[in-house]
This record gives C-alpha cells, sequence and structure tokens, in this order.
C-alpha cells in the first residue's frame, strides 16, 4: 500500500510551496498525496501562480472539497503519515491550536494530531503578533511542527525556486524522504577573512 500523505494548501502567501510539494510527491514512488484547497488558498494560487482549482487538484492523487467533513482523511482509522499545511494562514494555524475544526483541513490537522502522527505547518505571516505565536507554541505542545519556510542562504540560491526546492526537500525529510538534490550543510569551507 502507498504511504499517503494530506497536503493543505491555505489562504497565506506562499501557494507554490503547496504545488511543490504535490510535484515532487507525484514523482515519488510509493507515495500518494490527498489534498484539501481551502477556498483562500484557491484565491492566492491564482495572484501568485495564475492557476485555478482544478490546475491544482490534477497534481494530486485525491482531492477534497474543503467543506467535505465526512471525507476519508476526517477519520484517524484512515490511515497517513501525517499531513503538511503549506502554506499555513494565520487563521488556520488558530483553527489547528483551539481544535476549531470547522472545516476540512483543520479537521483532517485535528485527527493527525489525536493520532499521534506528523504534522508540519509552513505559516507565512510577518510580523507576528503574540497570538500567532502562542498559537505556534499550542501546535508545538500537541506535536505539531512548525516550520516557517526561512529561505537557507548557505545553499547558495539563485533563483525563487532554489529556495522553494530546499525548503520543500526539507519538509519531506520530516517523512523519511530523502532528496539527492538538496545541498545540505557540511560544515564550513575555507578559512575566514581576517578581521581587520
Amino acid at each position: 500500500m502507498a504511504k499517503r500523505l494530506i497536503v493543505g494548501i491555505t489562504g497565506a502567501t506562499g501557494a507554490l510551496y503547496g504545488v511543490r510539494l504535490l510535484e515532487r510527491l507525484r514523482a515519488l514512488r510509493g507515495w500518494e498525496s490527498h489534498l484539501v484547497l481551502s477556498d483562500a488558498g484557491v484565491l492566492n494560487a491564482w495572484q501568485e501562480l495564475g492557476v485555478k482549482r482544478r490546475d491544482i487538484e490534477k497534481l494530486a492523487d485525491v482531492a477534497y472539497h474543503p467543506k467535505d467533513i465526512g471525507a476519508a482523511i476526517a477519520s484517524g482509522s484512515f490511515l497517513t503519515e501525517g499531513m503538511v499545511i503549506a502554506p499555513c494562514s494565520m487563521k488556520t494555524l488558530a483553527a489547528v491550536a483551539h481544535a476549531h475544526a470547522d472545516d476540512l483541513v483543520s479537521r483532517a490537522a485535528d485527527v493527525v494530531l489525536k493520532e499521534r502522527r506528523r504534522l508540519v505547518l509552513l505559516p507565512r505571516e510577518a510580523p507576528l503578533n503574540l497570538a500567532h505565536l502562542r498559537n505556534m507554541v499550542a501546535v508545538t505542545e500537541m506535536g505539531g511542527i512548525v516550520f516557517p519556510p526561512v529561505p537557507a542562504f548557505y545553499q547558495r540560491p539563485k533563483t525563487i525556486d532554489d529556495l522553494v526546492e530546499h525548503t520543500v526537500a526539507r519538509v519531506l525529510d520530516l517523512f523519511g524522504v530523502r532528496s539527492p538534490k538538496l545541498r545540505r550543510w557540511a560544515g564550513m569551507k575555507g578559512t575566514p577573512p581576517e578581521r581587520g
């Protein structure tokens, strides 16, 4: 049986993270993607990438409507490896932090947490207010992983795509998927210049 990973795409900037994650999962043998794309996520994807809901849903093995609370991923008996919400809006973060499962994205996240599976959130907001920070702490205390898509400049990225690829590969690392393309930190190279 294929390993199943739920992907939530919500209404924060950075739709490309979720799209790229779906593309990587499609290319992986033995993995199956289950997508929930919120209505606000659709708006952002159109604004940022010029793509429609159906274009993104085609990248997933299974796609669910965000109001489909009766979907397979709304139950803990449906086995998955976990869930990634990329990008994760502050509204979705708050819903997850407070178990306010009023749509399928937050319900699926709630299920992942209660079943002690891996939940990874890529929050996209800056600056952060105290409520955002407290919600991140709450999710972390429940076992979730808060993974802001912060660029790693040691890889010397040349394009935005390089930055996105690095983040997505690091997220997949958390599920045991190793990318040969990921440039990993191997320690300082050479001798730093003398201080003046």
